[in-house]
Parts: structure tokens; C-alpha cells; sequence
């Protein structure tokens, strides 16, 4: 079939754009604030950041004390037992990202699971061997020093105060609980901080109290992060592991340093991307997907044909995502992913007719030489100077390695998973990776985490990014081209069903509130759909030039805040 058969008759299309505009005109416009803005998952970790600025911190200072916040109150998804990227643009144009991806202990080796020969598929997600070196921290602290105007204590107090005094736990934390329940009794600490005195797990509305987490915050507060990284906490640890079967040691803690790395840049449709790069897959692969669909009129396609051009672009990019990317330390990964003549090259592989099978990676250009530099809880803020600030941060699945180290109160993270323990073996989100990202020591694992900037004419207009394993990526790219391609507001953008295809499995994510007929067009062209009543959460705050406001969002589909002043 032609391609504009996809397309809209035009005289039916100019019709639709016209009360297309009326409509918009009608509506009232998104809430937006003149000063600040934030989008996180949590309401107080929201509040915390408005409280930052309002005390004359910066979107920067304002971020730091939300992701503070998250591992109290959002403690399944992240805390300083992970990790976080963390892109931001300071208010002289600036442009940095901070990489503080765990990384792993000195004494891991590429077949540390292989047991007898078997593989243990549970080792790098339960327990003590699971853990990377916690990363998150250093980021924080490394983002203040350089770019904030508080001090990391004026953001770790409140944040105790939270934790000492308990806060009910909602729905989505009640239910990871539950999930996660048999695992989490394993550990004693974890065991005593997540259940009730019966044996069951917190519900809904019940207290949660830290108060070793509240005393590990403070300690970091009055000592600094020497304290967590070469003192006491990294003891404590040292000897839990020594005792438990674990490798990360207190050298590790104290070798561990967060990098400053030159952004991954791509356009779009005339706006300018800048974006997590490696250890990210996210940042360079939310670039090569928008490159592929640039070559394609996606504004004028009816749903289903959207769904299916969009989804053959996310299989080519995660077929190369498999085999080239890794740590840009240790491997090389090729800029030519994002080259704009590779996307062409892609996008020429894309049948509109119909489901082309991915049997393998691509090549792109220069890939030899032409490398990027050597050197789940995603969060926007934004403030009227220029600041713009999109942080990813994570413990990977939930409740990380369920590891909690006696007297911390900090939830370790199960980030080994997410190299290849062995290539071509899935990881919990049925990942699966090459050579380029196995295991060895000092080593970043890959990761899925897409903080992302968007530039109009050189001025930022959108801080995005997602939580949701490998859905991260598409979650942010999908948002990103709701707004530049269908002309959305970011609240309404975020409501859009949304769709996800990693290549492996072969397999297409959807959304059951498309329409049952879009559905149905979409299985005609050969895509095999896994229905879902809902995934991810995504949060954005976006700059309304007309009003002259910042608008932030905060995913529909799970509790959260947007708010400002």
C-alpha cells in the first residue's frame, strides 16, 4: 500500500485541524506556574521539591530533595541504594548529565552466577550477590556542589523528619509489598521495617516507619557523604556481606565516583533533544527511534498506522540496543546509532503493509571508531531562572535485592541483573544483551533510564522521563511525540494510550483503551499483542510560551503530583 493511503483525505484533514483549533481555543488550559514547577510520583516527594525552592533553592536543589524524598516514601522504586542519571540545564545554558549508575563490586567476574555449571537465575536479583555499588548519592551530591545554592543537609533533614515520623503507604506501595512479601521475610531487617507484628505485610493506609533510614539520613547530613562512602555506613555493609556471601566491599564504596558525561544531542521535526547517554540505552535510543519516525508523516496517520510504524521503529532500535550498548568505559558504543543517515537506512526496512520480522542488529556507520565518550522513578522539575532538571533514578525491580543491612534502614539495590549475566539470557524484564554488557569489576550495567531535555530554537520547553523497566524508553518517546507531533498539552499527552515492543520477546504491548477497532487493525498487520490495562509512569513539566508558565504533569495512571508556585 502506498503511504498515503495511511493519510487522511485532505479536505476531511483540514476540517479536523480546524475544530482541531476551535476545541483547543475552548478548553480551558493546563494549570501552569510562573516560578516553579515539579512532576514526581509521590506527593510529598513533590512538596518537598516546591519547599526547596521556595527556601531559594534551584530546579536542581529542588530535584536532589525530591529524589531524597522518593526513597523514603517511594522506597520499592529508588533510594541511595541505587542508583540515578540525572540531565540538566543550568540557567546560563549549560548542558551536563551526571552519571551515577551503580556499578560492580571489584571481585565480580562474567560467570559469577554460574553455579556448578547451571546458571542461578535468582542470584542477581535476591540477596547479597544481587547489589552494584550505590551510586545515587555521589550524583546528588556532585549536582549540588556544581550547579545548586543549598547544602545536600537542607535536603536530607525534611526528607528524615518523613521518615521518623511514618507516612501511609498508598496502593501502589501496599501492592508491590504484598508481591514481593516472601522475599522480603528472608531478610531480618526488611523483614521487621515491611510487616506487622502478625507476620503480614503493611496494607494500604498503614504507617510506615524508618527510623534507621531517618538516623542513616541525618548521619549523611551532619558527616557528609564521606560518611556513607568511607565510614560507617560502608563498614556496615562490608561486614554483612563478608557474613552473607557478598563481594561489595568498603573499598568498593570508596572507589565508587559519579561522572560527568556529555549529553547525547539528536533533533526532531525542527526541536533539539539532549539526552542521558552510556551507560543509557535511554537517552540514544529515544533519539534513533524519533530519527526513524522523522522519515514518516506520523501526525497524519490514523491511530492504527501510528501504532504500527512506531512499533516497527522500537523493535530496530532495541535489536541494536541488544548487541551494541554497554558501558562506554569498557566497550565501545557506536555514535552512528544516532546518525540521521542510519535512521533513513532503518526507516527503509519498515513495510506499511505489514509486521516485518527483526532477526538481528543493525550496523552503523563509523562504528568502529566513531564511539560515545569514555570517562525507576523518573522526576522533572524546572524553575523560571532556566534550570531544567530531569532525574532517573532507580533500585531496579522492587524493593531492589530486598537487602536491608541491619541498622541502616537503606533498601540495596538488585542492579547486577541488569547486565547479561550471560548472553542472550533475559533479565527480569526479558531484556536480553550481548557481550557489551557481561559482567566485570568497576563496570556500569546497562540501563533503560531516559531522562530527557527538549530545545525549541535553543530554549528548553520539556523535561520528561519515565519509570518502567524497558518501557522507560518508549514511555518517553511516545510523550515527546504526542506533544511535537499531535500538538498536545502534557497532562493530555500523558493520558494517551501508550504501546511497547523490545524485539524480545516478539511480542507488542498495548494499552486495552485504544479503541477495540484500532486494536483490531493493529493484530491485522501481524503484530502479536500483549493487552494491558495499563503500564509505567511517566512525568514531564513542560514551558507554555503563550502564558508564559511552566506546566508540570504527573502520570494519570498511578499516584503522583504536579505542582508549583
Amino acid at each position: 500500500m502506498m503511504l498515503t493511503d495511511f493519510i487522511m483525505n485532505r479536505s476531511l484533514f483540514l476540517l479536523v485541524s480546524l475544530l482541531g483549533s476551535l476545541l483547543s481555543l475552548s478548553r480551558a488550559a493546563e494549570p501552569g506556574f510562573p516560578h516553579f514547577a515539579a512532576a514526581t510520583v509521590q506527593p510529598l516527594a513533590t512538596e518537598a521539591a516546591v519547599n526547596a525552592a521556595k527556601k531559594g533553592g534551584n530546579a536542581v536543589d529542588a530535584a536532589v530533595a525530591a529524589g531524597l524524598t522518593l526513597g523514603v516514601v517511594d522506597g520499592h522504586n529508588s533510594g541511595i541504594g541505587g542508583g540515578c542519571f540525572l540531565v540538566i540545564r543550568t540557567a546560563d545554558g549549560t548542558l551536563t548529565a551526571i552519571d551515577g549508575r551503580e556499578m560492580a563490586p571489584s571481585k565480580a567476574s562474567r560467570d559469577m552466577y554460574l553455579i556448578g555449571g547451571h546458571l542461578d537465575n535468582e542470584a542477581s536479583k535476591t540477596g547479597a550477590l544481587a547489589s552494584g555499588i550505590p551510586g545515587a548519592l555521589r550524583a546528588y551530591d556532585l549536582a549540588i556542589k556544581k550547579h545548586g545554592k543549598l547544602k545536600l543537609a537542607d535536603l536530607l533533614l525534611p526528607a528524615a523528619d518523613i521518615a521518623e515520623k511514618g507516612f501511609p503507604i498508598d496502593e501502589v506501595y501496599a501492592r508491590k509489598l504484598a508481591a514481593t512479601a516472601e522475599k522480603l521475610k528472608l531478610f531480618p531487617a526488611s523483614r521487621e521495617i515491611f510487616f506487622k507484628a502478625d507476620g503480614s505485610p503493611l496494607q494500604k493506609g498503614d504507617l510506615l516507619i524508618q527510623k534507621d533510614l531517618a538516623k542513616t539520613y541525618r548521619a549523611i547530613a551532619e558527616h557528609g557523604i564521606a560518611w556513607f562512602y568511607e565510614g560507617e555506613y560502608a563498614q556496615k555493609v562490608d561486614a554483612w556481606m563478608q557474613a552473607n556471601g557478598g563481594i561489595s566491599s568498603a573499598a568498593d564504596f570508596a572507589n565508587y565516583k559519579a561522572i560527568e558525561r556529555e549529553p547525547v544531542r539528536a533533533s526532531y521535526r525542527g526541536y533539539d533533544i539532549v539526552a542521558m547517554p552510556p551507560p543509557s540505552s535511554g537517552g540514544v535510543h529515544v533519539a534513533q527511534i524519533l530519527s526513524i519516525l522523522e522519515q514518516f508523516p506520523v501526525r497524519h496517520f490514523r491511530a492504527s498506522s501510528r501504532v504500527h510504524v512506531i512499533t516497527e521503529a522500537m523493535k530496530l532500535a532495541f535489536a541494536d540496543r541488544a548487541y551494541w550498548l554497554g558501558d562506554p568505559d569498557f566497550v565501545n558504543v557506536p555514535r552512528g546509532l544516532i546518525d540521521p543517515a542510519y535512521a533513513k537506512e532503518l526507516a527503509a526496512k519498515i513495510n506499511l503493509d505489514h509486521m516485518t520480522p527483526v532477526p538481528a542488529h543493525g550496523t552503523p556507520p563509523r562504528w568502529e571508531g566513531d564511539i560515545f565518550g569514555k570517562h525507576t522513578t523518573h522526576l522533572s522539575t524546572a524553575d523560571a531562572e532556566g534550570h531544567w532538571v530531569a532525574l532517573n533514578q532507580t533500585i531496579n525491580t522492587a524493593f531492589g535485592s530486598k537487602v536491608i543491612v541491619p541498622g541502616t534502614g537503606v533498601l540495596l539495590n538488585d542492579e547486577m541483573d541488569d547486565f547479561a549475566v550471560q548472553p542472550g539470557v533475559p533479565n527480569a524484564f526479558k531484556l536480553i544483551g550481548a557481550e557489551a554488557n557481561s559482567i566485570a569489576p568497576g563496570k556500569r550495567p546497562l540501563s533503560s533510564m531516559s531522562p530527557t531535555l527538549v530545545f525549541k530554537d535553543g530554549k528548553p520547553i520539556l523535561t520528561v522521563g519515565a519509570a518502567g523497566g524497558p518501557t522507560i524508553i518508549t514511555q518517553t518517546l511516545l510523550l515527546i511525540s504526542n506533544i511535537i507531533d499531535q500538538g498536545m498539552e502534557p497532562n493530555a499527552a500523558l493520558k494517551e494510550p501508550r504501546f511497547h515492543q523490545q524485539w524480545q520477546p516478539d511480542e507488542l504491548k498495548i494499552e486495552t483503551t485504544f479503541d477495540e477497532n484500532t486494536l483490531k487493525r493493529v493484530e491485522a498487520l501481524g503484530h502479536k499483542l500483549d493487552r494491558s490495562a495499563g503500564f509505567g509512569a511517566c512525568q514531564c513539566v513542560m514551558w507554555d510560551d503563550q502564558r508564559k508558565l511552566l506546566v508540570p504533569a504527573h502520570d494519570p495512571r498511578i499516584p503522583g503530583k504536579a505542582d508549583g508556585y
